[in-house]
């Protein structure tokens, strides 16, 4: 006979040898004798929600599989806005590089925090391009300049602060709706937080940088009024940042890392060093990178357009031209390219050095692959900037260049994803 009392009681630990010989049609018989036990145990409940708690454990499956099925879906839809906003910045870089190589980053000699009016009358552009002649750069570099040509540059500029101003809504509308339906986790919100500061940081950063254009601090007519290489080099370097933390967390949404089974201890720390060589890697692109920032923001790339040497010499007689010596390796056209030059070759010869590893270990299955992706997208990057060099910066090539320093990072931070979850 069943036994009321073992019903009694808010241990599960009572139920387990119960429940284990269990079958649907002996549940619903047990349905309502757990009711009617209910009403005699020292905390009686009302059988209509012992009813519902007797159909819910007896369809138990349904009921986790529903929550489990809704949690998957609302952290896929946070994967795919964080791969949104990777490409939203990924299109940034490349329209910021491109109104560099047009030089119409000094169009707009103003900024507004949710963006300037656009000129619509001729009226309105005339007074927009007597704003601009005040300035060094059409002073010294443009005073020959159109109005047709302004516009131009003026609406290459504009553009590339509006899509700037989209990111920023396109990032803070769902991350308030995502935060306030409760699907990040504590870990997501500090992402969400960083991600709105470096937002807001890269766009003052940019007027930061626009600014140092604007400044009368082009006295000579050889002077070239272009923007700080410091501070331009700063705006990419967040750039790169955000995009960096936008797509790992994308990938941990949407691509979790795949777990290996090592059964040697020799061989598995085989697989950390070859994880700690991936990080290395990923390091040597970003910081390639950046020295092509100080590339674009010296015109670096006009100087010694041969390769592999530079005037058939390795190592050219101007490389410690000024003085003090420290400051070339940031003010030097010609060291800045040669810099860029041996970081190129560094990180190329660590990626193939990476692909070579990767076939004597044991890895992750994705893990080969984005290996692979790695050392294509490498050389094909090399080859655009070799291009880029021997072509004299034409502006499809160069912006084609800088994009490849993205996709190369992309590849790296898949790289480094895929080995997080080595065995310990």
């Amino acid at each position: 006979m069943f036994s009321v009392s073992r019903l009694c009681g808010s241990s599960s630990a009572r139920f387990l040898p119960q429940l284990a010989n269990l079958t649907p049609k002996t549940v619903n018989h047990l349905a309502p004798l757990r009711s009617y036990a209910n009403l005699i145990c020292k905390k009686p409940q009302p059988l209509w929600r012992n009813s519902t708690k007797a159909f819910q454990r007896g369809s138990g499956t349904v009921t986790f599989r529903l929550a489990s099925d809704s949690t998957q879906k609302g952290r896929k839809s946070v994967g795919y806005w964080l791969v949104a906003c990777s490409g939203m910045v990924f299109v940034a870089v490349v329209l910021g590089g491109v109104t560099r190589l047009t030089e119409s980053g000094l169009s707009m000699v103003t900024w507004k925090l949710l963006g300037e009016k656009m000129p619509r009358t001729q009226q309105e552009w005339e007074e927009e391009f007597a704003k601009y002649q005040q300035y060094p750069e059409f002073k010294i570099k443009n005073r020959d300049i159109t109005l047709s040509e302004f516009k131009f540059i003026w609406h290459m500029e504009y553009g590339h602060r509006q899509w700037g101003r989209f990111i920023g809504a396109a990032f803070l509308i769902p991350a308030a709706y995502f935060w306030a339906r409760g699907r990040f986790t504590p870990g997501m919100k500090k992402r969400v937080l960083a991600f709105g500061t470096l937002i807001g940081a890269q766009g003052l950063m940019g007027w930061y940088m626009v600014k140092s254009g604007l400044e009368d601090r082009f006295n000579g007519e050889s002077d070239v009024p272009r923007v700080s290489q410091y501070r331009l080099a700063s705006h990419l370097g967040l750039a790169f940042i955000l995009y960096t933390l936008f797509i790992s967390s994308a990938f941990e949404h949407l691509l979790p890392a795949e777990t290996i089974k090592v059964s040697s201890a020799a061989v598995l720390k085989a697989s950390r060093k070859f994880r700690m060589l991936a990080h290395t890697t990923k390091g040597m692109v970003f910081l390639t990178a950046i020295s092509g920032a100080f590339v674009a923001g010296l015109d670096a790339g006009l100087v010694y357009n041969s390769f592999p040497k530079m005037a058939d010499k390795w190592v050219p007689d101007d490389i410690f031209a000024f003085t003090p010596k420290l400051v070339n390796f940031t003010e030097n056209p010609t060291t800045v390219q040669f810099d860029h030059r041996i970081l190129g070759t560094s990180t190329l010869a660590l990626i193939t050095s990476l692909w070579w590893l990767s076939r004597r270990r044991i890895l992750p299955r994705r893990a080969y692959l984005a290996t692979s992706a790695l050392l294509a997208v490498g050389y094909l990057q090399v080859a655009l900037g070799i291009t880029t060099l021997l072509t004299y910066v034409p502006v499809p090539v160069a912006a084609s260049h800088q994009s490849g320093s993205l996709l190369l990072l992309s590849t790296a931070v898949w790289l480094t994803h895929e080995l997080k979850k080595l065995p310990k």
